[in-house]
């Protein structure tokens, strides 16, 4: 504890972050009669003051000034492509947008609510299985989860009921039951709500995908498509498609967020305080560094507040968790030189690109409209659902159009069809072309795991309490450019379906770095993951770090790889799974829960 911070009366439990993963966590913790202390280094937000209609839904705040994202000028990261280079800070949003205060990213998020491939959680077996352990890339570090879909499915049948998820199920209980994802492992139930219409391009999409002879279905969106009262009480209203989804709250309270789905009612537990403001410094350990003791933070004031808790929750978005684990000493720093170390390895992206389709001048694809986790998906390509032994790769992507509404502002970004003039009246007919004929088709694919691929903590750069920012040393591999080629490819097939007029395929082009100035995703994982080898994790299969007992460490920090989903699905699941043992198990015997 620092010489001159304040100490608090201790609680039962002290989290840090106030988005899903810890809202989630909150509610689980209070439902089981510990006192409960959130800490969020944002502002206190809501929707009724936050998505507050019609202010709330102005494109220039919400997508160019990013008025609900970090503050980058206190807190961000460092990159670079490789070690032999010098990191940079990340000062201006483009590649990826971390988002800030109550409700986290799950307040501006789109709404896609996906379960992971029972394959991806145990993808290093199953690629061993299929084609043998030299198909696994030299410094790719493939690894299982640890737990099963079996062990989680209860858990993401939770998370759906408690976001409202509308989406068409495949098979329940064993049973085919409708025209959903064929490729998706059985269910319990069913989804609370049934899927949102499909807008025009993703009726498109889905005939011509059909006719291309791949098997699509509606995407699982947690935005509700008729009103709707989650278990615990908190209600939604039917989303209206107004496309004002990622980069704003709802104003329709449509979109499942902390701030709509948890906290109205986790507000009013006696048992439960949220601070605002307040920007966690460390973990406090005691003598040994086998235990925390609580958390030091700078609060709203400036003032250095120790709160002492019995049990630590990490919460915060992926980057964060991270660096707090390397800022409080909490397990082996990775060293890329020896590949040993576990905090810091395996930091993942998401392998996104983004094709664009013209139509027939005569079809209006009406883009202005759209729902942030409404469209059409196939999957015929991700996961272990295809051959990769001829490929020579391993990952995969699903492909889908995913229209979340085009805005004017970005529509005026986005120009013409491949040779139109970047000004003058044929730049304006081709933007005016690109808006009302077009659509745009995904290959949402995955990242794997490299050795030189890591998080650690720069050694020149310092936030605004003057502690070292986190860097970031990544790069895309050939293994995952190759992924995306052919994938994409197979985007070209769907066009040609849907007799596009013209077609610019986006791919990975090899031997191109990444590239910071251009938006790809926000979907960061990996840095403290998961798993049943201390060796090569940094938490067990419980979320519970290895190295002291009580510190759960909550959110996409914990995936080995990258999958080819939207990760908040699988986040919201683990905060339950590790919940409910932490309920069951940890409370009333504290201690590792694996060994």
């Amino acid at each position: 504890m620092s010489a001159d911070a304040r100490r608090l009366d201790p609680v039962d439990v002290v989290i840090v972050g106030g988005g899903w993963a810890g809202s989630i966590m909150a509610k689980e913790m209070t439902e089981a009669g510990r006192s409960v202390v959130v800490l969020e280094r944002g502002p206190d937000r809501g929707t009724a003051s936050d998505g507050a209609y019609p202010a709330s839904i102005d494109e220039l705040e919400g997508n160019f000034r990013y008025r609900l994202f970090q503050d980058l000028s206190k807190h961000t990261v460092t990159i670079r492509n490789n070690s032999q280079q010098v990191a940079l800070p990340y000062r201006r949003m483009a590649a990826f947008l971390p988002g800030e205060g109550v409700g986290g990213a799950g307040l501006h998020w789109s709404g896609v609510h996906f379960r992971i491939p029972p394959d991806d959680l145990r993808l290093r077996t199953r690629v061993i299985e299929k084609y043998g352990a030299k198909f696994i890339p030299e410094g790719m570090n493939l690894q299982d989860y640890g737990v099963t879909y079996e062990e989680l499915e209860p858990f993401f049948d939770k998370a759906e009921k408690v976001f409202g998820t509308a989406g068409e199920p495949y098979k329940v209980n064993g049973q085919v039951v409708g025209k959903g994802n064929v490729f998706s492992p059985s269910r319990s139930d069913h989804f609370p709500l049934p899927a949102l219409k499909d807008v025009y391009t993703a009726h498109l999409f889905r005939k011509a995908a059909e006719e291309a002879g791949f098997h699509p279905y509606s995407l699982p969106a947690a935005n509700a498509s008729r009103q709707y009262v989650n278990p615990y009480g908190a209600q939604m209203g039917p989303c209206n498609f107004c496309g004002y989804c990622s980069g704003y709250a709802c104003y329709m309270y449509s979109k499942a967020s902390p701030n709509v789905n948890i906290l109205p009612v986790l507000r009013r537990h006696p048992l439960f305080e949220l601070r605002a403001s307040c920007n966690v410094l460390k973990v406090e350990l005691d003598s040994d560094g086998r235990r925390a003791t609580g958390v030091t933070y700078v609060d709203a004031e400036g003032n250095t507040v120790t709160q002492p808790a019995e049990l630590v929750i990490l919460s915060a978005f992926q980057f964060h968790n991270v660096r707090l684990m390397l800022l409080s000493g909490i397990g082996k720093p990775y060293d890329p030189a020896r590949n040993e170390g576990v905090v810091g390895r395996n930091f993942v992206y998401q392998n996104v690109t983004t094709s664009t389709v013209w139509l027939d001048p005569k079809t209006e694809t009406n883009q202005y409209i759209g729902a942030g986790g409404g469209g059409v998906a196939f999957d015929d390509f991700n996961s272990e659902n295809f051959d990769h032994g001829p490929l020579g790769f391993v990952g995969g992507s699903p492909v889908w159009v995913n229209q979340a509404g085009v805005k004017a502002i970005a529509a005026a970004h986005s120009g013409g069809p491949p040779g139109t003039p970047r000004w003058g009246s044929a730049w304006k007919a081709g933007m005016i072309d690109t808006y009302r004929h077009s659509l745009r088709i995904d290959a949402h694919g995955t990242n794997m795991a490299y050795r030189d691929v890591y998080l650690d903590l720069d050694p020149t750069w310092k936030d605004a309490h003057g502690q070292p920012l986190l860097r970031m040393t990544f790069d895309w591999k050939d293994n995952d450019i190759r992924m995306n080629r052919y994938v994409v490819d197979k985007i070209g097939d769907v066009a040609k379906a849907m007799g596009a007029r013209q077609v610019h395929l986006t791919r990975r082009e090899f031997g191109k770095p990444f590239d910071t100035r251009q938006y790809q995703t926000t979907h960061l994982g990996g840095g403290a993951v998961m798993g049943t080898d201390p060796g090569t994790s940094a938490l067990n299969r419980y979320l519970q770090s290895w190295d002291v007992h009580n510190v759960f460490v909550i959110g996409a920090n914990a995936f080995p790889q990258g999958t080819g989903y939207n990760p908040t699905g699988m986040v919201a699941a683990l905060a339950y799974w590790a919940a409910h043992h932490i309920r069951t198990t940890y409370l009333a015997h504290p201690g590792p829960l694996a060994g």
